[in-house]
């Protein structure tokens, strides 16, 4: 299980997913109450590991599960 590829993956379903909902990256953060949507397109791109209060706020906005940002069985 490399690191770079789990936060590849989970980013690549979280653009996936905020598109399937609509939002742009700037809207996403102002709306999950984080600095900026220069921060989602690092955790999309795979480049930071978001905080699990990060992830229960996008799962909360986006209104879907963790599965739908990371296949465990993937890895």
């Amino acid at each position: 299980m490399n690191k770079d590829e789990i936060l590849k993956e989970f980013g690549k379903n979280l653009r996936a997913e905020r598109n399937r909902s609509g939002y742009s990256q700037d809207g996403l953060a102002d709306e999950i109450g984080i600095c900026a949507g220069k921060h989602i397109g690092t955790i999309e791109r795979g480049e930071t590991n978001p905080t699990l209060t990060t992830i229960v706020a996008l799962m909360k906005k986006l209104n879907i599960s963790f599965d739908k940002l990371f296949d465990i069985t993937k890895f």
